[in-house]
């Protein structure tokens, strides 16, 4: 999917039913410049303030499932609600970004439009909202059951220790053990080592 604006009514059908019409009055009242991009490995949306000319711009990565969509969606509209109330005097994602955030998705799961494991899980991350969306392991896990099955694709902390996985480029790579919050990994072809979150999605080779 290559980038592309899109009008505010279209963004229902990235979003799960209902819930258009309770991020729309966000959307126009901040004026917001809205993109749905495609995939971007690091990062799931991102968000740049207002400037003279230029109104407050959002992306998000349109392979999301609805629910990670509309999560990524609040966690960006967060952080412009947070910039218009304190400017560049807060940490990105310090205190008054956390709250706003927990505002945010707190009026969602009153309206039980989640169902109940990405409920009970975002219920558990509302104690401290991780500062990326795609640095939550436990929700990415739980989100991850929503997606549509790709034959082949597993986590790398599914595959078995010795066993040879490959990533998008085409590289592939032997696992090892787990450091931390890490997985060791080996590249065959150079033999370099490389570390992997858990919840990176690679193709099983064997």
């Amino acid at each position: 999917m290559s980038k592309k604006e899109v009008a505010i009514s279209a963004l229902s059908e990235f979003l799960p039913s209902g819930t258009y019409q309770m991020v729309e009055p966000f959307l126009l009242h901040y004026k917001v410049h809205l993109t749905i991009t495609k995939s971007r490995t690091t990062v799931l949306g991102d968000y740049r303030n207002a400037m003279p000319g230029k109104s407050h711009r959002i992306s998000v990565n349109g392979n999301l499932n609805p629910y990670a969509f509309l999560i990524t969606l609040l966690h960006e509209l967060a952080h412009l609600i947070t910039f218009e109330k304190f400017g560049h005097r807060v940490q990105s994602h310090g205190n008054e970004w956390k709250m706003q955030f927990a505002e945010l998705l707190k009026h969602f799961l009153q309206s039980n439009v989640f169902p109940s494991d990405i409920k009970l899980q975002l219920s558990v991350s509302l104690k401290s909202p991780a500062a990326s969306s795609c640095a939550d392991d436990a929700l990415m896990r739980v989100l991850r059951n929503y997606d549509e099955v790709k034959e082949g694709h597993f986590l790398v902390e599914q595959i078995q220790l010795g066993g040879i996985f490959q990533t998008k480029n085409g590289r592939q790579y032997r696992r090892e053990e787990q450091i931390r919050k890490r997985i060791k990994a080996v590249e065959i072809e150079t033999g370099r080592v490389y570390l992997f979150s858990p919840i990176y999605e690679v193709i099983k080779v064997s």
